[in-house]
C-alpha cells in the first residue's frame, strides 16, 4: 500500500500552499498545524532544505467518528499534508486515510478513512 496521495503542480511554494489550504477548506478540513520544515532545520541544525511545510489537517466530523471507534486513533490524527518544492515545481502529498485501517487492524475505521480519503483526493484534485 502506498502510504500517500500526491500531486506535483508547476506553481510557486507560496501560491500551492495558498491553494492547499484553501482546497482542504472546500473538503472540511482544517489546518490545526503547521510545521515549517526548512525553519526549522535551519535554525536548530543550520542545515539548509528546500522549502518544505507540514499541515496538520483534520476534519472534526471525520476525526469524532474516529475517534469513537477507537480512542488510540489520537496518535495518528490529524492527517498530514506535505507541501515541498521539487524540480518540477511544488509537490503535495496527503497521507493515506487507510493507513488507519491497516496500523489499528480496526475495521469499523474503514468507513471514516474512505471518507477522509474521498475528501483529501478531491482537495488534491482541484489544485492543478
Amino acid at each position: 500500500m502506498d502510504h500517500g496521495i500526491a500531486v506535483t503542480l508547476g506553481l510557486s511554494f507560496p501560491e500551492t500552499v495558498e491553494r492547499v489550504r484553501a482546497a482542504l477548506a472546500d473538503q472540511g478540513f482544517g489546518v490545526l498545524t503547521e510545521i515549517d520544515v526548512r525553519a526549522t532545520l535551519k535554525a536548530k541544525l543550520d542545515e539548509d532544505i528546500e522549502d518544505y511545510l507540514i499541515l496538520g489537517a483534520c476534519n472534526p466530523p471525520l476525526a469524532h467518528r474516529a475517534l469513537e471507534a477507537d480512542r488510540h486513533i489520537g496518535l495518528l490524527l490529524p492527517c498530514n499534508v506535505v507541501v515541498r518544492t521539487v524540480d518540477e515545481g511544488t509537490m503535495v502529498e496527503a497521507m493515506d486515510p487507510q493507513l488507519l485501517v491497516q496500523v489499528t487492524g480496526k475495521p469499523e475505521l474503514a468507513a471514516v478513512a474512505d471518507e477522509a480519503a474521498t475528501r483529501l483526493r478531491a482537495a488534491l484534485a482541484t489544485l492543478g
